[in-house]
């Protein structure tokens, strides 16, 4: 197990060195992440090594969140205060993020010309 969490970190490490030697815009656990499926696809032997390792990791993804909630707790009296305001702000950043992904969806959609033309004229809209 130690072997292939090894693996699996050094998949980060590569990927983290990759993007800020080469001044990427990706952050470097996503590129050790994409390496690593690569290197999965080329190798099934890889794959089947370190799936152990990486289902014992994911049944115990929960663990990850304890510091958020101990830093919950933690700050409990400046959440009380200024909850209300937080949940607005999260709950409205996310109807405007959401509204436009949406726009710049339809945006691109029109302008490469790649609209459903069938979903269109089944909505009534041509």
């Amino acid at each position: 197990m130690i072997r292939m969490l090894a693996i699996i970190l050094g998949f980060q490490l590569v990927g983290e060195v990759a993007s800020r030697a080469l001044g990427l815009p990706l952050p470097g656990p996503v590129l050790g992440l994409v390496l690593l499926a690569l290197a999965c696809i080329l190798r099934p032997a890889l794959a089947e090594a370190i799936r152990p390792t990486a289902s014992g990791l994911l049944s115990h993804l929960s663990l990850f969140f304890v510091p958020a909630g101990v830093g919950i707790v933690a700050h409990w009296d400046l959440l009380r205060v200024q909850g209300l305001g937080l949940a607005v702000a999260i709950m409205g950043s996310t109807a405007l993020a959401l509204a436009a992904g949406a726009w710049a969806f339809s945006v691109v959609a029109r302008l490469t010309g790649t609209e459903d033309r069938q979903a269109l004229k089944d909505q009534g809209r041509e």
